[in-house]
């Protein structure tokens, strides 16, 4: 079992991957393609994605039955005493976008004494 998950990519792209595998969900593709023929849907995911992201997982004869791949996502599989695990971003070091202001806001201002 096959599964790509697209997000953001250009419309050829899952038009292309139709040709062998069913879009069940917009961006979610699921099949049982040959292993030769999934190394080349992913390197072709991989050249058209362009600023999308995607994400590859199948089955495998390993501990957990199944791997997966990413393309240009912010969580990265690492490998852990022989499980393949997701890596997210810490919340705490990514940049965040402005703080709020103080004092009140402009809805509140309105509440408090009217509208004017």
């Amino acid at each position: 079992m096959t599964v790509i998950v697209l997000t953001n990519c250009p419309a050829g792209l899952r038009g292309f991957l139709t040709r062998w595998l069913l879009e069940i969900s917009a961006g979610v593709f699921i099949g049982n393609p040959s292993a030769r023929i999934r190394d080349v849907l992913w390197d072709e995911v991989q050249q058209y994605a362009s600023q999308g992201r995607a994400l590859l997982a199948h089955t495998t004869n390993n501990e957990q039955g199944f791997t997966f791949r990413t393309h240009d996502h912010n969580w990265h599989p690492v490998d852990h005493e022989g499980l393949t695990l997701i890596r997210r971003p810490n919340a705490a070091a990514t940049p965040r976008s402005e703080s709020p202001k103080p004092g009140w806001s402009k809805a509140s201002k309105r509440r408090r004494f009217g509208r004017a």
